[in-house]
């Protein structure tokens, strides 16, 4: 990679040079033939990745924006949410729902902790619920839904399934054709952007409806929202040199690439990949006396959150990892200066997560915690040998 720095956080993560390539090809018009052809390749490779049978949008914008076009299309001003809350941005969907008029109600657990299938069922019981929201890994806390418990209470209960995937897709199993439970238990809307496990710079929001989610838009006769309609792109979505808004061309150029990549890989292969990094990042980083907040039967595979030794300084922490080219991100809310998180998805290697474990231990010697590095990277090597 030609990255100068190594970029672990939860996103954007490091780019390979294939997609920087691809990024920096010559800027066409959005109507050429040449970038209508790439356009169409990038929406059909992101539907055999997430198999879904009904819509898939690739349009300009973050993941708050997918999150906006998942819910104002499937959920009308006045009818009941449920937002399953594992942190910061499961609680995004609270004021997300709010602002278009939805009657919301939640479910937070404790950070580093998931919410129990049961307090789902309870909830799910006592009221008539248009749609659930899972937050698949919380970029917050570094825990990952059980969609296998939840999927099926949520849809015996008549709801409908919303799986924020903005730091899963590509790295966790996400199937739209996947059963869980009952014959229609099925994920209905995946939303997820471009610059997590992908592995594309920031920009793109991806959205998949799923039949069942197109017919719940059907019903609300107008949504509260131009640009978030999915009817003003389903249009474009089959046949790209139509025109609605102007696309991101450069960036479609990247997507496309970064998307052949997770497909040549395979996501079988991609899933096993991220799961033997993450419990290999957090064995090797415990090896320090640094804990992860979310218990390792509920981590995710794509980040971590870990919880300071104590008396640390986070931001000299941190400063004196940048210097050496190791960028982690801050922990928020409550936990900020006592935590870090640390990205372990998309196009990281092996090699990347060995050198930032043995640069972690460097640093924590030189603030005077007295640590063994080879000791880690060892621990590192190892599990990642047992996992995968």
């Amino acid at each position: 990679m030609r990255n100068k720095e190594m970029l672990l956080i939860p996103g954007p993560t490091p780019v390979v040079d294939s997609i920087y390539d691809a990024l920096a090809q010559e800027t066409r018009s959005h109507t050429d033939s040449r970038f209508v052809a790439i356009y169409r390749n990038a929406i059909e490779m992101t539907r055999n990745m997430l198999k879904t049978d009904g819509e898939v949008f690739v349009i300009s914008g973050s993941g708050t924006v997918a999150m906006e076009m998942a819910l104002v299309n499937t959920v009308a001003a006045g009818e009941k949410l449920l937002v399953i809350s594992h942190g910061y941005f499961g609680d995004r969907f609270i004021k997300l729902g709010e602002a278009f008029g939805i009657e919301v109600d939640v479910l937070q657990a404790e950070w580093g902790k998931q919410v129990s299938p049961s307090e789902v069922e309870e909830k799910l019981v006592n009221g008539k619920f248009k749609a659930v929201t899972i937050t698949h890994a919380d970029t917050s806390t570094g825990v990952a839904a059980d969609l296998d418990a939840l999927v099926p209470i949520i849809k015996k209960h008549g709801a409908l399934v919303i799986l924020d995937g903005v730091c899963a897709t590509a790295a966790m199993e996400e199937d739209m054709s996947k059963t869980y439970g009952e014959a229609d238990g099925k994920i209905d809307v995946i939303l997820t952007g471009s610059q997590k496990a992908i592995g594309v710079p920031p920009g793109l929001a991806i959205v998949a409806f799923n039949l069942t989610a197109l017919d719940a838009r059907a019903k609300i006769k107008q949504v509260p929202a131009y640009y978030c309609d999915i009817y003003n792109w389903i249009p474009i979505m089959n046949d790209p040199g139509k025109y609605f808004a102007t696309p991101p061309v450069n960036l479609i150029y990247a997507y496309e690439e970064g998307m052949k990549l997770v497909l040549e890989e395979g996501m079988e292969r991609r899933y096993k990949r991220h799961s033997a990094f993450g419990k290999a990042v957090r064995a090797g980083l415990e090896v320090y006396g640094m804990k992860a907040l979310a218990e390792e039967e509920v981590a995710a595979a794509t980040l971590s959150c870990i919880l300071y030794p104590e008396g640390m300084d986070d931001a000299a922490f941190r400063a004196a990892l940048a210097k050496k080219g190791l960028i982690l991100a801050g922990a928020l809310a409550h936990l900020a200066g006592k935590a870090f998180r640390i990205g372990h998805m998309g196009n990281t290697t092996e090699k990347m997560l060995e050198k930032a474990i043995e640069l972690i231990g460097e640093t924590l010697n030189e603030l005077g915690y007295s640590v063994d590095p080879t000791k880690a990277v060892d621990c590192f090597k190892k599990t990642v040998a047992i996992v995968s």
